[in-house]
């Protein structure tokens, strides 16, 4: 940790943030449902192609028996939920999701 981060410093980041939304998406009891699979699949192309687009800034899927995937979406909160309706996975029922207003940091990105 870099302990001579300064006030200044600390104003200067907060004064970039920009408002994201952050989707959590969570499997249900459904996920092993008969046509799984077929249904996951889709869900991916359509979260990668949202990423594609730029309405996903960061996907992160995960490797849990529990939470599926958490995503950064450059769009307002209403309509992150519209588009994660429309999940075909929300849709079959094998996710739920929750959509959290949040602030980030343009040109924050994951290491390569």
């Amino acid at each position: 940790m870099n302990a001579n981060v300064t006030d200044e410093q600390i104003q200067q980041v907060a004064v970039s943030a920009k408002p994201f939304s952050l989707v959590q998406l969570r499997w249900t009891a459904d996920r092993h449902r008969d046509g799984a699979d077929a249904i996951e699949l889709e869900h991916q192309r359509r979260m990668v192609g949202l990423r594609a687009d730029g309405v996903i800034a960061i996907l992160c899927p995960v490797l849990s028996e529990t939470l599926a995937g958490v995503a950064v979406m450059t769009v307002e909160t209403e309509r992150a939920e519209e588009i994660m309706a429309e999940d075909p996975c929300v849709q079959a029922g094998m996710m739920t999701y929750e959509v959290f207003a949040c602030l980030s940091f343009p040109g924050d990105t994951v290491p390569r």
